[in-house]
């Protein structure tokens, strides 16, 4: 069936909407109906090519739609089931079958290949040339796609599609460092670096745990004022102070948990420097290949800190995300006030804004 999809077409050149040919759902598939897409940190980084993805490709990962027709096998929807889409796996490792499928052995074929694990890709352009496919089991950024079953979360009939996709990716991300990883208690404190999407939602979802002093640390200072809407209780504009300083002494003696949404290696140093002894901080930035930071081991030593590198929030999404849902239909996870909407064929523009900061979490609405 012909379809409009967003191609990447290379580094830093805009993505072009245009006509693509999609093939007919396979064994482990579902033709998706997109309603919305959120713009993600991730897929930036890939059009910029930090990561090496065969283009041209369609990109997209925090999808949200309706099924409308299921391949050989397929057992977990039927045609007409909305759903949210989140990343692909096996299912069968051992890290899936554990309970921890952002390590699954196949990840980076299975989300960054850009193409089936057979090599052929759902979409061809208008010469009949393969087009990428499947990035994140997905490419949520055309009107249908088929997806892999593994990608694929059933929700309730009742839930807006229009704001659920980026809990597929960056809002999962960040809520589940807090309450997989990090397990913040009533009474702790907590600080977060970089008040993205990610980040915000790692302090809603610490907020949700009863976290009662709640730092932000950014250098936009109107990134810091929205951070207090939505529940810091201090806020650092790191270019203006020392922000490991003020966070001891708010503190006293360094944060109970931290994390750090901004792959900067500096900015990793000072959440690792943040933390009080016995204290647990995460990172989940996502860095260019080869980043190196220095970190004082000998001084570390001492501290008897905790780091964890989180992928996904360390999530199993077809668990984590009704819960997040729900903890959203109850009034206490308000990740919607972090969402901006646009119009599919403003693509550019909302990676534009969300480069700039204009935007925390841009969604595509088709």
């Amino acid at each position: 069936m012909k379809v409009q999809a967003a191609v990447a077409v290379g580094k830093e050149q805009p993505f072009i909407i245009k006509e693509l040919e999609l093939d007919e759902p396979r064994a482990g598939e579902a033709r998706v109906r997109m309603v919305a897409s959120g713009v993600c940190h991730t897929d930036a980084v890939v059009h910029d090519e930090w990561y090496p993805v065969p283009m041209p490709a369609v990109l997209g990962h925090e999808g949200a739609g309706i099924v409308e027709a299921v391949g050989p096998g397929v057992t977990s929807v039927v045609p007409g089931d909305k759903v949210v889409l989140s990343m692909s796996t096996c299912g069968a490792c051992e890290y899936c079958l554990s309970g921890h499928p952002s390590f699954c052995v196949n990840m980076w074929p299975l989300n960054f290949g850009a193409r089936r694990m057979d090599g052929s890709t759902a979409f061809t352009d208008e010469n009949g040339q393969p087009v990428g496919s499947h990035f994140f089991g997905q490419s949520s950024f055309a009107h249908y796609s088929n997806v892999a079953e593994r990608s694929i979360v059933k929700v309730p009939d009742s839930t807006p599609l229009e704001i659920l996709g980026p809990l597929g990716c960056g809002i999962q991300t960040g809520a589940g460092t807090f309450l997989n990883v990090l397990k913040p208690w009533p009474g702790s404190s907590i600080v977060v670096f970089g008040t993205g999407a990610v980040g915000l939602a790692g302090m809603l979802a610490a907020i949700a745990s009863g976290a009662t002093t709640v730092i932000a640390v950014d250098i936009v200072d109107s990134r810091l004022e929205f951070a207090k809407t939505l529940g810091a209780t201090h806020t650092i504009n790191s270019k203006n102070e020392d922000a490991v300083a003020r966070i001891k002494e708010i503190t006293h003696g360094g944060a109970h948990f931290a994390l750090d949404s901004t792959g900067n290696k500096v900015v990793f140093v000072q959440m690792l420097n943040s933390l009080r002894p016995l204290g647990h901080g995460a990172m989940v930035g996502a860095a260019a290949m080869g980043s190196e930071a220095a970190v004082d081991v000998g001084a570390l030593l001492m501290t008897g800190i905790k780091l964890s590198i989180v992928l996904e929030g360390d999530a199993v999404p077809q668990t984590f995300i009704p819960r997040l849902i729900s903890l959203h239909e109850k009034g206490l996870f308000p990740f919607d006030k972090l969402i901006t909407k646009y119009r599919f064929e403003d693509i550019n523009k909302a990676f534009a804004d969300s480069a700039s900061g204009v935007t925390i979490k841009p969604v595509l609405v088709y």
